[in-house]
């Protein structure tokens, strides 16, 4: 935040990129007021929530396509208004409640609604807000909170300055000091600002990395493991937010701008991929199969719920919470509450013998722990998906020993067996399991599934014919297509064809070696590698560039090329207007690289799909000995209450000596408790 400062009070952005590809021209509603303006709090703080109203968070808009009239609504294809939980009726400009992966319940404005100031010196617009906000971050006041010299501090923002522009970019790599940090997202989001102020963001050299834990977290998250997502960070369905119907649910998700105009299409492939001929037009493609979401089931609330007796059974694979969660006694107290726990793992971790642990009499636990031996990286065929979205694909070496098989083989004969189980059941709950598809041929001595089948499956295929699709461009939102997650298709352009399995360098980009997500696309926003003209940045950085005399297979001439594939439609000139009525794409104009963000540029400021705020602003974390020295606002606490929205709970430091049973909240703070007593 004080680099941010530092590089906007000193103009030392970069005006072109930013001016052209972000929402700094941006102009914001005048209800919308500052923590600076209200002592640590974002206007729009609701008390009585735990949350933010982002109403007034919102652009200034005009009416659809006719840009002088002023109005404060946007404009909207659906209209209404979005629901909320117990009653409420949030208002359709609200953050969704539990901040999913960008899209849904978004503000649904045309990108020609919103006003703009070219000159970026009105007050209320994005840059100005921006440099009010972090005005006082100064050199000083980061080296009093941080304890950094200021000369240290100068030097790091002179380096990333120096390090960013036409000619030269800089990457902001992070690891575990800021992913596993309480303020961890406010750092996060921060990186991405000074990103996109120094022009870093879509080129080559540039981005800001995750640097995961082990090979394939990143893969583990696109398919995924994340209780609020399906594969291909398509949301799952909330009860929190009613969506009990399709209708309903495509309302909160489908958007007029931008590529997730395409969301219906993705959803229903991947509904037929999931239960087949079960999945129709008529019964909402088996949208009532799906589970939804009734609160915050995330790590540490999953295990204050199973500690609360609220789950019986529990199946742990790839995780070892009793000796590596944040609290290892209380998630093996937890697990002594479950009747059964299965643990697959290379051998017997803590969490599968937490029950004759010194001190612990196994008598009194009523747990039922199965444990059933895994098979290793080296065991089995599948691949890796590392930070920069690469699939690897990996034979198997060697035969597991003993009982140990893949996770393929056993979620494999625990679907099968629970299908045989429940085919005879007439009851409505059971339907779900009864249609499931799991066709995968099965060979070898294990009758391990053949792996390449799931990787078709996951390409997408027609459903006339199962021949697979060459990319995520042709799925439909008509039933014709399948796919398990849209982001990996092209994985397997044609039949046997898995691109994964390619090992094909070359002396840079090497887009013949595996296949990255999505399409083969190397850089996300790569059009951004480019001035607003289509011509690079600097011949040093060129990268992706439009090439006005290239012949298309259509007649037609102009074409994006490069190193490589473009993410921007390849035959989108830059000089293209956007379409001030169009949707999808069209909304957008040939110098929008930012083509899943709503407006088509980067955004410095989040209008929505944030519950934090619009920006990040300090708080010091819960476990910080020290006052915050920015506001009377001590810090945040971040959770999901029962009506599924991260609550925010400021908390002054008198609290911290407070009996926890005063602190605002209700279920599920059992673990606070605990923290501060």
């Amino acid at each position: 935040m004080g680099s941010s400062n530092y590089i906007l009070q000193n103009d030392l952005y970069f005006k072109e990129y930013v001016q052209a590809y972000t929402n700094a021209t941006y102009i914001v509603s005048d209800k919308y007021q500052d923590t600076e303006d209200l002592a640590g709090f974002f206007s729009g703080w609701q008390p009585e929530h735990g949350a933010y109203d982002t109403d007034n968070w919102q652009y200034k808009f005009t009416q659809k396509g006719e840009s002088q009239i002023k109005t404060e609504e946007a404009s909207t294809a659906r209209g209404g208004s979005r629901k909320g939980s117990s009653g409420d009726v949030y208002h359709e400009q609200h953050v969704m409640p539990d901040a999913q992966e960008g899209q849904g319940l978004l503000p649904h404005a045309h990108p020609s609604q919103i006003q703009h100031d070219e000159t970026m010196q009105d007050p209320h617009c994005v840059l100005q807000i921006l440099k009010r906000h972090y005005a006082r971050y100064t050199p000083a006041m980061v080296s009093d909170i941080c304890g950094i010299p200021q000369d240290l501090f100068y030097k790091i923002a002179d380096t990333l300055v120096k390090n960013s522009g036409r000619e030269r970019t800089t990457n902001l790599s992070y690891s575990v000091g800021w992913t596993q940090h309480i303020i961890g997202v406010q750092m996060i989001r921060t990186g991405c600002i000074l990103q996109l102020l120094l022009g870093n963001i879509g080129r080559p050299g540039g981005g800001v990395m995750a640097l995961r834990g082990h090979a394939n977290i990143q893969g583990s998250t696109d398919i995924p493991t994340l209780y609020n997502l399906l594969p291909g960070y398509l949301t799952m369905p909330s009860a929190i937010r009613e969506e009990y119907d399709y209708q309903t649910y495509m309302e909160h998700n489908d958007q007029d701008s931008g590529w997730w105009v395409h969301y219906p299409e993705y959803f229903v492939s991947l509904m037929k991929a999931w239960y087949g001929d079960a999945a129709t037009k008529e019964n909402d493609w088996a949208f009532n199969f799906l589970p939804k979401v009734i609160e915050d089931h995330s790590d540490l609330p999953m295990f204050v719920s199973m500690k609360d007796g609220k789950m019986k059974g529990f199946f742990l694979l790839g995780q070892n919470p009793a000796a590596g969660g944040v609290n290892a006694g209380f998630h093996r107290a937890a697990m002594e509450k479950l009747d059964w726990l299965l643990v697959r793992d290379l051998f017997e971790i803590e969490s599968a013998t937490y029950w004759k642990r010194p001190g612990i009499d196994p008598t009194r636990i009523p747990t039922e722990v199965f444990f059933l031996p895994a098979a290793s990286h080296v065991e089995k065929e599948g691949s890796f998906t590392n930070t920069q979205r690469l699939i690897q694909y990996r034979d198997q070496c060697i035969e597991p020993p003993d009982d140990a098989r893949s996770e393929n083989w056993f979620i494999t004969e625990l679907c099968l067996r629970l299908k045989e189980m429940y085919q005879e059941s007439t009851k409505e709950r059971d339907k779900p399991i009864q249609a499931v598809t799991w066709n995968y041929r099965r060979e070898g001595p294990q009758q391990e599934p053949v792996v390449e089948d799931i990787v078709k499956e996951i390409n997408g295929y027609r459903t006339a014919d199962r021949h697979v699709v060459k990319d995520f461009t042709e799925l439909k939102a008509d039933g014709s297509t399948a796919s398990g997650c849209w982001i990996f298709s092209g994985i397997m352009p044609e039949e046997g064809k898995n691109l994964s399995r390619r090992r094909e360098p070359d002396n840079y980009v090497s887009l013949d070696w595996c296949f990255t997500w999505p399409a083969n696309r190397h850089i996300l926003y790569n059009r951004a590698s480019a001035d607003p003209e289509g011509k690079p940045w600097s011949e040093r950085k060129k990268y992706i560039w439009w090439d006005p005399e290239h012949k298309n297979d259509d007649g037609s001439t102009g074409r994006w090329v490069g190193y490589d594939i473009p993410d921007f439609p390849v035959t989108k000139a830059p000089t293209t207007q956007a379409n001030p009525t169009g949707s999808g794409v069209d909304a957008h104009s040939g110098a929008s690289p930012f083509i899943m963000n709503v407006e088509g540029v980067g955004r410095l400021y989040a209008p929505s799909g944030l519950t934090d705020g619009p920006m990040p602003t300090h708080y010091e974390p819960i476990e910080s000995p020290v006052r915050n020295l920015l506001y009377p606002v001590q810090y945040l606490i971040k959770r999901g209450n029962l009506m599924g929205i991260m609550v925010f709970l400021r908390i002054q430091p008198s609290a911290l000596v407070a009996k926890p049973a005063r602190l605002p909240v209700s279920n599920g703070i059992s673990c606070l408790r605990m923290a501060l007593r």
